[in-house]
């Protein structure tokens, strides 16, 4: 079995961040969304992965390699644009010849492991199905692709973004396909937004009388794509975390999880976790968490910061307090402030708050 890593979009939602960063490398608890992915496919014995790209590819290649550092063999297949998912599989077709393969959107993030979903499935065994889809319950199907089941279980219909629900079980973003797929992906038309729609490709396999299995996702799942879900997201997998000094430590005190990476140094300080801080960060008498991430080579002077991602080399000094921010790669945010502030800011972002 193979895997099929989509990270081509152009992350328009979080936007100024992706102005100048792929979406997929943005961190989550210090690690890239995008890492998640590869390492769950890993996890579940998948160590052949096709990871589409667009604009930001050689950003992305350079962030992944090889694929060695996982165990796995990485080839990167660019897609001139984002023309649609099942478009995505029109351009690995030569990558994932006739094998099975997982297909995983590389913005989201799930709490389960691959490994249930992906057990048992051979669609090359006769009878057997020749898809499965994940499936998850949500409050407001109509934001989302839907499946529609009979009574005993069976998908009869898959309906995207419906006005009128009939269903309340969300497609997921993560699949399983044999080789029927490729027929499928060549035989639907563009969507009225222009794009190769994979719930039409699977459609189009259940018109045809292929079987298609489905699995309901228990855990959470997020799409990472806009910044409040994805600091939710932060605060889900820092909760995940264990313990752990490899920095330097000085008049400092730790409340809950608080990992500290290599090369940091923390001093005068109040850290509540559950909390990372990132390799060579600096922290001078600030008060830090719940749920911060504080990116490589960042420094937090004389500030209050929770519930926020800062990326690497980020600078935040004198400020009363930054709440709900996302704060990209070598920002600067300066005070003296005594009120909190919630910023979005883009990479090399100056803010002078005082």
């Amino acid at each position: 079995m193979k895997g099929l890593i989509l990270s081509g979009g152009a992350g328009t939602r979080l936007r100024p961040i992706t102005h100048t960063s792929a979406k997929q490398l943005v961190p989550i608890a210090n690690k890239p969304i995008l890492f998640y992915g590869i390492e769950a496919m890993v996890a579940a014995g998948i160590e052949t992965i096709g990871i589409i790209t667009g604009h930001t590819g050689p950003e992305i290649r350079d962030a992944v390699g090889d694929g060695s550092r996982w165990g796995a063999t990485i080839t990167y297949l660019p897609q001139e644009a984002p023309l649609g998912l099942a478009h995505a599989v029109m351009v690995a077709r030569d990558f994932l010849g006739d094998d099975s393969f997982v297909m995983y959107l590389g913005d989201n993030m799930l709490e389960e492991q691959l490994d249930e979903f992906v057990e048992g499935f051979h669609p090359e065994v006769h009878g057997s199905p020749s898809a499965r889809i994940l499936l998850k319950k949500v409050e407001d199907p109509h934001l989302f692709g839907v499946a529609e089941l009979t009574d005993d279980g069976r998908i009869v219909r898959l309906v995207e973004k419906p006005e009128h629900p009939e269903s309340d079980l969300a497609l997921v973003g993560i699949y399983l396909f044999g080789p029927a797929i490729h027929e499928a992906v060549d035989a639907i038309e563009p969507s009225e937004r222009g794009e190769l729609e994979i719930t039409d490709a699977i459609q189009w396999l259940i018109d045809q009388g292929f079987s298609i299995e489905h699995r309901e996702l228990q855990g959470w799942w997020i799409d990472t794509g806009k910044k409040d879900p994805l600091l939710t997201c932060n605060r889900l997998v820092l909760d995940t975390i264990g313990t752990a000094n490899d920095g330097d430590l000085t008049d400092t005190t730790c409340d809950g999880s608080v990992r500290i990476e290599a090369g940091a140094r923390v001093s005068g300080s109040v850290l509540n976790g559950p909390l990372v801080i990132g390799r060579n960060a600096e922290v001078v008498d600030s008060r830090l968490g719940p749920y911060v991430s504080v990116g490589d080579d960042s420094r937090v002077l004389s500030s209050v910061i929770d519930n926020s991602v800062l990326l690497s080399g980020v600078i935040v000094d004198d400020v009363d307090r930054v709440t709900n921010s996302l704060i990209g790669q070598e920002a600067e945010v300066r005070g003296p402030t005594n009120t909190p502030v919630r910023l979005m800011l883009g990479d090399h972002s100056i803010v002078e708050l005082g």
